[in-house]
């Protein structure tokens, strides 16, 4: 089986740790010229999970992604959301064509505020039966680490979604499928915003017993935009929604609660954003979803609360307190 992973941070690094563990030819696009060069060399990667072995008889990382695209059957997107349109600049449709594209991306496209799998079926023609997206809840650093984790593959197309849930089963990872691409991919978006606001109140000095409550409330706003957005039956109580949301919301591995609790103790959001070396989904996210919302009538007082704080500068103190009228 030939993959192709695309991006070269910690979720991608911990992807490709997942997969080689089956019988797979892994070729692994990444930017930088000089860490393709240094992981044929070292075996691992210097900047993200530098603990995890990459084998070089199943990985193989490539500079040219149109190389790294050719005789591949499985496409992984692991970059940024913000900035994939700018990773995948060098190909066309036809580079894409037969292929089955897998979105790793917990974020939105922010020039045209869309999802990643919109984004790609509309962009590269890929036709929506060839699409899925991975949830967690997992954290890549707990994957280094073999701590035993939990994906969900979802796709229209189940069939696909089971056959990827089958690639990435190992012995420390369990899968599962689902249809609701949609619900998933929504609420993974959604999660990244409650982490931000989740680490905002708590540089604030909100404590647990006010986190419990805004994550309680976070579930029913999520479920709110998911139902106005792609209105069908759904479990949102399933490990995919509600235990990704809690473990982005509460894990010390939460990048998007970290850059919040940041700015919650009194960065600017530029400097959050030098400090962290990582990219914050949830940032680009809240505001997609703040613009996407706009001619909804929806109570959506987190993402709010965010996105006042993040772009409109709105004094922290005064939004938090606003906040805490509005919660039940």
């Amino acid at each position: 089986m030939k993959i192709t992973i695309i991006g070269g941070g910690s979720w991608a690094t911990a992807i490709i740790k997942i997969l080689s563990e089956g019988n797979v030819h892994i070729k692994w696009w990444m930017r930088n010229s000089e860490d393709v060069e240094y992981i044929k060399k070292l075996h691992h990667n210097k900047n993200y999970l530098s603990s995890v072995e990459i084998h070089p008889s199943k990985v193989k990382p490539y500079t040219n992604l149109k190389e790294a695209l050719r005789d591949t059957e499985w496409i992984v997107l692991a970059v940024p959301a913000a900035f994939l349109s700018d990773a995948l600049k060098s190909i066309n449709k036809n580079h894409l064509q037969g292929k089955k594209v897998i979105s790793a991306i917990k974020g939105m496209i922010p020039a045209t505020n869309q999802l990643v799998t919109d984004w790609i079926e509309q962009t590269y023609e890929v036709p929506a039966h060839d699409i899925g997206v991975i949830a967690g809840p997992c954290h890549a650093e707990e994957v280094a680490l073999e701590k035993h984790s939990y994906l969900t593959i979802a796709s229209p197309n189940l069939v696909l979604a089971n056959d990827f849930a089958n690639l990435l089963r190992c012995r420390f990872v369990s899968t599962s499928a689902l249809a609701d691409l949609y619900g998933v991919e929504y609420s993974a978006v959604m999660k990244n915003i409650v982490a931000l606001a989740c680490g905002i109140t708590h540089g604030l000095g909100g404590g647990d017993n006010f986190q419990a409550v805004m994550v309680s409330n976070a579930m029913q706003e999520i479920c709110r935009v998911v139902d106005v957005i792609d209105p069908m039956k759904r479990d949102l109580s399933a490990s995919a929604y509600l235990g990704d949301l809690l473990v982005t919301a509460y894990s010390q591995f939460s990048r998007n609660r970290t850059f919040g609790n940041m700015v919650g103790r009194g960065y600017s959001v530029k400097a959050a954003q030098l400090e962290m070396n990582m990219v914050a989904e949830g940032y680009y996210a809240v505001k997609c979803i703040y613009e996407m919302l706009k001619g909804y009538e929806i109570d959506i007082p987190i993402t709010n609360f965010t996105y006042q704080i993040l772009y409109q500068n709105a004094p922290l103190k005064k939004e938090f307190e606003d906040l805490k009228e509005k919660l039940k």
